[in-house]
């Protein structure tokens, strides 16, 4: 679904030049969830508009379904296949109806006004927003106005969803309510989803994990890979599932415990086994 094939990206400003990605390589396949993860400034936020074709590669190239985001008439294609959800909704939201703003998109596409109408139906009802219809998405608390920018994404049937940190301003209960749809629309739709995040838990379901470091991919591999890894994720200046850093822990102390854990479920299981 997305390539990224030697891909090296530099900000250009007045007098200086930043170079953000570097011999950048990634192979993300359909229906494959894959978080990203890497601390600020490390280049997670502009491969995800690298994908969507905001940003073009200054060397190397990016591919979404087998189209390079360099050839131009791809380019709504690419938007259809690959939709951008952004940290913050209201950056996302332009209508002051809930259903007029998820139709803008497909309206721009010009779709049928009876198939608007459809979608806009079905993705509120993805969303658990179908009792929302006509609220204004200022009276929304975050995590609703969040479901909203997604469902306004999915009006437009991307195969593909890249989400930029999209709980990042969201309440323990707001992160929860979007990190559930999106487990939803990968495992139940199919759809390709790569998640950009810095917290641990949104990670643990993911079916890989890359972890980027100075616009370089530092690890990759399944969750379990890559947290148990913790001496490499720390120095990267990240931090690691907190049941692993205690069986860890544990097992350093001379408790036989596994210490590839990275779920609370998986501890449980574990400290039960104890004799």
């Amino acid at each position: 679904m997305i390539k990224a094939n030697g891909v090296n990206f530099k900000y250009k400003r007045q007098d200086s030049i930043t170079s953000v990605l570097e011999d950048f390589n990634i192979h993300v396949k359909d229906g494959e969830f894959v978080v990203i993860m890497g601390h600020n400034g490390s280049g997670k936020s502009t491969f995800a508009k690298l994908a969507n074709a905001i940003l073009l590669p200054n060397e190397g190239d990016v591919l979404i379904a087998d189209m390079n985001t360099k050839d131009e008439k791809n380019l709504w294609q690419i938007r259809e296949h690959a939709g951008l959800i952004f940290q913050n909704p209201d950056n996302q939201i332009v209508a002051t109806i809930v259903e007029e703003d998820i139709a803008f998109g497909p309206e721009n596409l010009g779709v049928e006004s009876s198939e608007i109408r459809r979608r806009v139906d079905e993705v509120l009802k993805i969303v658990d927003m179908d009792d929302y219809h006509k609220r204004p998405p200022h009276m929304l608390s975050g995590g609703q106005k969040q479901r909203i920018a997604i469902a306004g994404v999915l009006a437009m049937k991307p195969k593909c969803i890249i989400l930029d940190e999209p709980t990042a301003m969201l309440d323990p209960a707001g992160r929860a309510e979007v990190l559930s749809i999106i487990k939803r629309l990968n495992k139940e739709e199919k759809m390709t989803v790569v998640l950009i995040t810095h917290y641990m838990n949104e990670a643990i379901d993911a079916d890989k994990i890359v972890v980027i470091d100075k616009g370089r991919i530092e690890l990759q591999g399944s969750p379990k890979a890559v947290f148990t890894n913790v001496e490499k994720m720390k120095s990267i200046g990240l931090d690691v599932p907190q049941v692993t850093s205690l069986a860890i822990a544990l097992n350093e102390e001379g408790i036989d415990i596994n210490k590839n854990i990275i779920t609370l479920e998986e501890m449980v299981e574990s400290l039960c086994r104890l004799k």
